[in-house]
């Protein structure tokens, strides 16, 4: 892991991940699989523990060689500010987790989860739904309840501990124009007869409704891609539902933020996912 205070010098093109805790990150290893099948020698993919507080810093060090960084948390909404100009998709969840840097200094953010979520699920033929559920409603279900605008026709509900969770998701709603119900986590049991259930919860939180899978099950989407499978994905995938996993989303994101960075279309989606499985020791 580098230090963002040493001098770049690097030749070639430079792109990294930023965030803290980062040593977990799979991001180098999906963008630098993009760069060996695309013949770009000369770029470079690193990753760096970045906070809050070290992020404009780190900017100010950043030179012409650098083409774009993809953010995680914290960053994602704090370096909205050091940036010129910011898409619609990020904006409409004060969200940045990819920024182009161009030769010229300006800094482009966008965000590239909705639409890799979106893509993840057409890639398991989940193109519409009429209502889908959302369990918890963290960080991630923002981004996801994004993605069901794009796909669900119908209501969304959303599970959830607090009262204060509650109000955040149906802010969320109005500004993103999707109907939302909120319901109670200790009803979470529901959500798993929902036509498609997104799972935005860290590891272990939903092993406990692994037994209330339906005979029949859906569409399970599990943002979690380490452990994997979490115990609800494995007992899903067991009843024979279809199952969109976190890899799924880290690949399809991580295409978008390649193209967006190397101007190369498309992305080697297939290479970038097996760097991923390999990295992960799972099944491809």
């Amino acid at each position: 892991m580098g230090s963002f205070e040493e001098e770049l010098t690097a030749p070639g093109r430079r792109a990294a991940v930023l965030g803290s805790p980062i040593a977990h990150s799979l991001s180098p290893v999906l963008h630098r699989a993009a760069y060996a099948e695309l013949g770009l020698r000369d770029w470079t993919y690193d990753r760096f523990e970045v906070d809050e507080t070290s992020l404009p810093g780190f900017f100010d060090t950043l030179g012409t060689e650098w083409a774009g960084l993809s953010l995680t948390m914290p960053l994602k909404r704090a370096v909205i500010p050091l940036l010129d100009s910011v898409s619609e998709t990020a904006a409409s969840v004060e969200a940045v987790n990819t920024v182009v840097l161009t030769p010229d200094g300006r800094r482009t953010g966008d965000n590239t989860d909705i639409p890799g979520m979106v893509a993840a699920l057409r890639e398991h033929g989940i193109d519409k739904v009429e209502s889908a559920a959302i369990i918890g409603a963290g960080a991630t279900a923002s981004s996801a309840l994004a993605a069901l605008a794009r796909i669900c026709s119908g209501e969304v509900t959303v599970y959830v501990r607090s009262e204060a969770r509650a109000t955040e998701m149906r802010q969320w709603a109005e500004r993103l124009d999707v109907a939302v119900r909120i319901a109670a986590w200790d009803d979470a049991e529901q959500a798993l007869h929902a036509p498609l259930v997104v799972s935005t919860t860290p590891a272990g939180v939903t092993d406990a409704l692994a037994g209330a899978v339906p005979e029949r099950p859906t569409a399970l989407f599990d943002v979690l891609y380490d452990p994997w499978p979490t115990v609800l994905a494995a007992r899903w995938s067991a009843y024979g539902g279809a199952v969109v996993s976190g890899l799924d989303l880290l690949v399809h994101q991580a295409v978008l933020q390649v193209e967006q960075m190397t101007g190369r279309s498309p992305a080697p989606l297939v290479a970038m996912r097996k760097a991923g499985s390999d990295a992960l020791g799972v099944q491809s």
